[in-house]
C-alpha cells in the first residue's frame, strides 16, 4: 500500500543530435547506437515502478531531455505503451513531448497524438538566425514556424514555444523582434528563460577567453521588464516567474513541481519526490542501462511501506534522502513563491502549524519592506520588482530555521 492518490511522471530522452554549448543538462550526442538497449530499459523501469505504486494514477507525463524528437517514434510509442500498461493514464492528462524544431515530420507528429500526447515544448530559443548560430542550434527561425504551422495543421492545440534571453551579443531590438514574431503565433504557452553560463560547458570557456561577451545582467532584466510588457499587452497572464500562458493554458506539470506536489522520474538523472523522500537516479546512460539489468522481477522484493529501505535496494538509484519539516518549509515557500498568486498563507499554517511570518519573519519582514514581497488575498507573494530580483530573495530562505513541533 502506499499514500498517493495521483502523481506526475517525467520520462528523461538523454540523446541529442548536437549538444548546444550553454547546455549543462544531463544530455549525450552521438550516443545514438543506445537507443534500442536504453528505450528497454527505460520500459524495465516503468514496468517496476508500476508495480510498486500498484498501477497508481497518472496526472500529468512530460517526456523530457535531451531531445525526446529526436528519437524515431518507434520508440515514443513503445514507452507510452508501457506507461499504459502500467499506470492508469487519465483521459484528461497532459501528455507533453519537448522537441525541436528540426525533427517534425507530419508522421512523426500524427503518431505522437496517436499515443497520446497532446502538448508539445517546442525550443525555438530565438527568432533572430544570427543568434541561434552563437546558440548552436540546428534549426532557423523559418524552420521554427514552419515547425510550429505543421504542428496545429496536424492536430497539435497546446504548443509551448521556449526563448531565451541575456544572450551574448543579443540588444533589446533583437528581443523585442523575437517577441514580436512569438506573439503574432499566439502559442498557448511561451516560457522564457535567461541565459546562465554554467560551469564546464563550452560557454564558460568562450566567456573566459574572450570569444564571447559576457552577459550584461541589466539588460537582462531590461528585457524581462520589456517582454512582461508585451506579453500582458497580448493577453497572456505571467503565472509564473519564467512562464506566460493564455487563459487555463498553464503547465499542469510543472505546477505540480512548483506546488511540492509528489512525482516520479525515470531515465538516467531523473529525480522523483515521493513519500518525503527526494532521490534520483544513475546518471550515466551505460551505467543507467546496465543497473536496469539487475532489478528484481518480484515485486515484494521492492517494498514501498519501507520507501528508506526500498531506494537502497534499487540498484539504478544514485541518491535520496529524506525531506525533513525545515527543508519541506523552505521548499514551499520557494517553489509556491514563482507563481503569480504565491503562497497561501493559511495553507502553509495548516500543513506546518505554522504560518510563514512565525517561521521566517526575520527575512520576510525586510523583504516587504524593500518591496520585493507583497500580502495580497491573504497571499504572500512577490511584487514586480521581487520578480526580476527573485533569486535574491530565494538566496535569503536557505537558513536554519527552527519549525515549531
Amino acid at each position: 500500500m502506499h499514500d498517493l492518490d495521483q502523481i506526475s511522471l517525467y520520462i528523461h530522452i538523454p540523446f541529442c543530435e548536437t549538444k548546444c554549448p550553454y547546455c549543462d543538462f544531463n544530455t549525450y550526442s552521438h550516443i545514438e547506437p543506445l537507443m534500442d538497449s536504453y528505450i528497454n530499459a527505460l520500459i524495465k523501469e516503468i514496468d517496476m515502478w508500476g508495480n510498486i505504486l500498484e498501477k497508481l494514477t497518472i496526472k500529468t507525463i512530460f517526456f523530457g531531455g535531451g531531445t525526446p524528437s529526436y528519437l524515431p517514434e518507434k520508440y515514443i510509442s513503445a514507452v507510452m505503451k508501457q506507461v499504459n500498461e502500467s499506470f492508469e493514464v487519465d483521459s484528461q492528462s497532459e501528455i507533453t513531448l519537448e522537441s525541436n524544431p528540426g525533427d517534425f515530420t507530419e508522421t512523426k507528429l500524427a503518431n505522437y497524438l496517436e499515443n497520446g500526447i497532446n502538448r508539445l515544448s517546442i525550443g525555438v530559443q530565438s527568432f533572430d538566425n544570427n543568434l541561434l548560430k552563437i546558440l548552436g542550434r540546428r534549426h532557423t527561425a523559418e524552420d521554427a514556424l514552419k515547425s510550429y504551422n505543421m504542428a496545429q495543421n496536424v492536430g497539435f492545440d497546446n504548443i509551448s514555444i521556449d526563448l531565451m534571453y541575456g544572450l551574448p551579443t543579443q540588444s533589446l531590438n533583437q528581443w523585442i523582434s523575437t517577441i514580436k514574431q512569438s506573439t503574432e503565433i499566439l502559442p498557448p504557452h511561451i516560457s522564457m528563460y535567461c541565459l546562465t553560463i554554467e560551469t564546464g560547458t563550452p560557454f564558460e570557456t568562450w566567456v573566459r577567453v574572450g570569444k564571447i561577451p559576457e552577459p550584461d545582467p541589466d539588460l537582462a532584466a531590461d528585457m524581462y521588464e520589456t517582454a512582461d510588457s508585451m506579453m500582458k499587452k497580448n493577453g497572456y497572464r505571467h503565472y509564473e516567474i519564467s512562464n506566460w500562458a493564455l487563459n487555463g493554458r498553464e503547465s499542469i506539470h510543472n505546477l505540480a513541481y512548483w506546488y511540492t506536489q509528489p512525482y516520479l522520474g525515470v531515465g538516467p538523472g531523473a529525480h522523483s519526490y515521493l513519500g518525503g523522500y527526494r532521490f534520483s537516479n544513475l546518471k550515466k546512460p551505460r551505467e543507467y542501462i546496465s543497473k536496469t539489468n539487475e532489478l528484481k522481477n518480484n515485486v515484494t522484493d521492492y517494498n514501498y511501506r519501507n520507501l528508506q529501505n526500498l531506494l537502497q535496494n534499487i540498484p539504478i538509484v544514485e541518491t535520496s534522502e529524506l525531506i525533513d519539516k525545515s527543508t519541506a518549509m523552505t521548499e514551499t515557500l520557494m517553489m509556491g513563491l514563482r507563481i503569480d498568486k504565491g503562497i497561501s498563507i493559511s495553507e502553509f499554517s495548516s500543513k506546518f502549524k505554522q504560518t510563514p511570518f512565525e517561521a521566517y519573519r526575520s527575512i520576510l519582514e525586510p523583504l516587504i519592506e524593500f518591496g520585493l514581497l507583497e500580502i495580497a488575498n491573504e497571499n504572500l507573494r512577490l511584487t514586480p520588482k521581487g520578480r526580476i530580483l527573485s533569486n535574491e530573495v530565494f538566496s535569503r530562505l536557505f537558513v536554519d530555521i527552527k519549525p515549531t513541533e
